[in-house]
């Protein structure tokens, strides 16, 4: 259901609102990918919300869907910028104890906000994250280019995204194809996060390898459940719906219960 949008340091969010009211029992927070928005998570968020009987939060950042633009060129620390916006867009939506669920980008993103020891979250969800660059995700983000400029690809992304179609792009295609940006790396930050992790990556996944998966495992200060999807691209929430849906629900059964933070 579509919500007023947040504001967060004077800029209005667009969002959603999922499932039952809160009740002590945490929020999902649905943290879209690179190209995402609100309106790309489909009815993923209300299906996940119904199945596990949770709550659930779907935002678009600032330069994405219906939310406000941001300026040109993002810079290369777009993705710790964001985590640092997150406890305020937590704050704006009140919410309480929170569960991330983040794509791409989202999951990067999710992964920077729990090395900062939130007390609010309880875990995380991810898909196909991102704590360094690969070859494999450069060429992959310069065909996309291509694509852009090329094809229809810019016409069924404005469906989305709007009047911000071209800063949604191109805050994240420049960055990521901006040389310096090979040397992005969050790995530092894993041994610092201690809740739970669900993890699902799939081996077709032409932006990211089980390299990715492989380093959270090894260090991530917490414990980390890898769901290896054979055949899968970088989507395993639209690609593999019916398995994500039954692994984030076995996840995320002993969390519903009320706890004070």
């Amino acid at each position: 259901m579509s919500a007023e949008p947040l504001v967060v340091d004077a800029q209005r969010l667009e969002q959603a609102r999922v499932g039952p009211a809160a009740n002590g029992a945490p929020t999902v927070v649905f943290l879209h990918e690179g190209l995402g928005s609100c309106s790309t998570w489909r009815d993923f968020p209300a299906r996940l919300a119904a199945a596990c009987g949770l709550p659930g939060l779907v935002y678009s950042r600032a330069g994405y869907g219906a939310s406000d633009p941001v300026a040109l060129p993002r810079p290369l620390s777009y993705l710790e910028d964001e985590a640092q916006v997150l406890p305020r867009v937590l704050d704006a939506a009140h919410v309480g104890r929170t569960v991330l669920f983040g794509h791409s980008d989202g999951a990067s993103i999710a992964l920077l906000h729990a090395a900062t020891g939130d007390p609010r979250l309880a875990a995380l969800v991810l898909e196909a994250p991102h704590v360094f660059v690969e070859d494999c995700a450069v060429k992959a983000i310069a065909r996309i280019r291509e694509d852009y400029l090329r094809t229809d690809l810019r016409a069924r992304l404005a469906r989305h995204h709007g009047a911000n179609v071209d800063v949604a792009f191109r805050g994240w295609n420049d960055a990521w194809l901006d040389p310096a940006f090979r040397r992005w790396n969050i790995e530092a930050c894993l041994p610092r996060i201690r809740v739970p992790i669900l993890l699902f990556q799939g081996d077709a996944d032409p932006y990211g390898t089980m390299r990715q998966a492989d380093a959270i495992c090894e260090a991530s200060g917490g414990p980390v459940r890898v769901e290896r999807l054979a055949g899968c691209g970088h989507s395993p929430h639209r690609e593999r719906e019916s398995e994500v849906l039954r692994a984030s629900v076995e996840f995320l059964a002993g969390l519903s219960a009320p706890r004070d933070l």
